[in-house]
């Protein structure tokens, strides 16, 4: 890990950012690729890995943004916690929109449950855009970081933006499964399945090199950009991901995935942040 870590230090930050979700990217396609071995997944595991994914995302915004943000802010007291808390604000406002405007249905919902825009659409495009909300702040948040980073501000590592891109991709591999199999389950090829599912990140590199730049071109917008970036994923956790894990009767489990994604994402960045 320690050369991984160093590694990062010595290239571009915007080729980091993009290497990073590339990663995480990569991880969607592995869990999407479930799809070849099961047809129909296990509803309590599905829902364990949907709250997985959402401890991971929420410990990811206090662990890796909202603290460094709130670090490296100038002033003190109130004034100190200005950016963060107008950058939390935009951010999640921003996926307010999108999730009001971007047609997408979740994945333990049915058609009629289809949120934004009203269109025609297949579900299973429906299913992927739902995914891909998700993934805007994550590649978002990893390219922001690994722009701080670049930047010299205090409270922004190498060690928490690889400690962030690795939790981020840990929770990308059960979300292509969860894009994958429904699909397949609703008649698709297996082939079709994996590729719809992998799909879902690949707005993620895009957000992670968009995120770096606006940061190395904007330094003054760090602390906002990290908070930004943490208001979208809570945004997205509490509006999405919890929802669809209480659908059925597995409650319990997708509670114990939320915090098993909690911890480890808490431990990851404290460890190599």
């Amino acid at each position: 890990m320690n050369e991984v870590i160093q590694y990062f230090q010595e290239i571009d930050p915007v080729l980091a950012a993009l290497y990073a979700t590339l990663f995480t990217w990569g991880l969607t396609a592995a869990g999407a690729g479930l799809v070849f071995l099961f047809k129909s997944p296990n509803r309590a595991l599905m829902d364990g890995m949907l709250g997985f994914t959402g401890g991971v995302m929420v410990a990811a915004s206090f662990w890796s943004l909202l603290a460094p943000g709130i670090e490296m802010s100038p002033g003190d007291g109130f004034v100190k916690v200005i950016p963060a808390a107008v950058g939390f604000l935009l951010g999640a406002g921003f996926i307010f929109g999108l999730d009001k405007i971007l047609p997408h249905v979740h994945i333990n919902f049915k058609m009629d449950e289809a949120e934004g825009v009203k269109t025609p659409w297949h579900r299973t495009t429906l299913l992927v855009l739902a995914i891909t909300l998700h993934n805007i702040p994550e590649g978002l948040a990893v390219g922001v970081l690994f722009g701080g980073v670049a930047s010299g501000f205090e409270g922004a590592t190498i060690g928490g933006a690889v400690a962030l891109a690795l939790g981020i991709g840990l929770q990308n591999f059960p979300e292509g499964f969860a894009v994958a199999v429904p699909m397949r389950r609703h008649g698709l090829s297996r082939r079709k399945s994996w590729m719809y599912g992998q799909a879902s990140a690949i707005v993620e590199p895009i957000a992670g090199v968009l995120g770096a730049w606006a940061v190395l071109t904007f330094e003054p917008i760090l602390p906002y950009a990290l908070s930004f970036a943490a208001g979208a994923m809570i945004f997205v956790v509490v509006e999405e991901v919890i929802p669809e894990t209480q659908q059925d009767k597995y409650t319990d489990i997708a509670t114990m995935g939320f915090i098993g994604g909690f911890i480890i994402m808490m431990t990851l960045d404290v460890g190599l942040g």
